[in-house]
């Protein structure tokens, strides 16, 4: 929860009766901004909810609309989505490590002291942070909150050399994903465990499996749903103390994004990401969730080689490749 929330906490006689986090902050009411809406403006919309993840948002918006009117997108489209959300995925992940996450490990009130105490580092988050947005920029067609994903495919391919400019870039940022995860290496991590049931998307077949976009739901309790399922996976549910709701699915609480998702899939994640993971003690399932920030760091490998490969297939795609299906709503 990116806002507002109060910990609630009783004490009868020494001992702790109740110990309750609530959200209330202002409801957001999506549901009801999109109701008569054209569907071509609901993924743009959507994209609002957050200023960070706009592009998973997006997408999930328009692959609704897609599937509600059966609409396949062309594979290009595919890969050029995907490759925004990897920019996405690369962003967001730094933004939280550099920014949110060592401060505290290093016990800094934010990261803005780091500017002085250690430059370097703090040049490598800006450098990393910096590439991620320049990829959502040149796919998406914004830093932030998407205009190219839009139902039916994509509404622009970035030029080659463009391309090619990112994958040079990227090639250069794995030494600075290297020096991350040495400071990270370097960190203390509280040995605390606490049992949990982590629900993500499961991989696929395909040239690039490890799961993003779409796919089958699964969860470390044994839980495997279809897609379209997804209602039963997240039982949302709602609270009088809370404006926003709560999931849960085989036990009262589910934890999903990064830990989950290498939980459920460490498999197929790139050699190199592995690598990291184990050089940071990160092995399936880890019940630690102050390895979530291992997590990401482990994606942020990964998606960084995975988009070098898949600028090179979309740079190998011919020039004339579709990137919008042609429907009728």
């Amino acid at each position: 929860v990116e806002g507002h929330g109060n910990i609630v906490v009783h004490v009868r006689d020494g001992k702790v009766t109740e110990a309750r986090w609530d959200v209330v902050e202002t409801p957001r009411y999506f549901e009801v901004m999109l109701r008569n809406k054209h569907y071509s403006a609901a993924g743009i919309l959507t994209a609002r909810i957050c200023g960070i993840c706009s592009i998973g948002h997006c997408l999930a918006s328009v692959r609704a609309s897609e599937a509600a009117l059966g609409v396949e997108i062309p594979e290009l489209a595919a890969k050029l989505r995907l490759l925004a959300k990897h920019g996405e995925t690369l962003q967001s992940h730094v933004l939280h490590l550099f920014f949110l996450a060592a401060p505290d490990f290093l016990g800094l009130p934010s990261a803005i002291p780091l500017m002085t105490q250690n430059p370097a580092v703090f040049r490598i988050a800006g450098r990393l942070k910096g590439l991620g947005n320049r990829i959502c920029d040149a796919v998406a067609g914004r830093t932030t909150h998407p205009v190219s994903i839009q139902v039916g495919g994509m509404g622009a391919r970035p030029a080659p050399e463009v391309l090619r400019a990112l994958k040079d870039q990227l090639q250069s940022a794995l030494p600075d994903l290297a020096a991350t995860a040495e400071v990270f290496g370097g960190f203390d991590i509280p040995d605390f465990e606490r049992e949990t049931e982590f629900v993500s998307l499961k991989a696929g077949d395909g040239d690039y499996p490890y799961p993003w976009i779409g796919g089958r739901l699964v969860s470390t309790d044994g839980v495997n749903r279809p897609e379209h399922e997804y209602r039963e996976m997240t039982n949302e549910y709602v609270t009088e103390e809370n404006t926003s709701k709560w999931c849960k699915l085989s036990r009262e609480s589910l934890a999903v994004g990064a830990l989950a998702r290498v939980n459920n899939n460490y498999a197929v994640l790139h050699p190199e990401a592995q690598e990291v993971a184990k050089q940071l003690g990160l092995k399936p399932v880890a019940h630690n969730p102050f390895l979530c920030n291992v997590a990401q760091l482990v994606e942020c490998v990964h998606v960084a080689y995975e988009m070098v490969a898949l600028i090179d297939d979309i740079l190998g795609s011919s020039a004339d490749a579709p990137i919008m299906a042609e429907f009728e709503p």
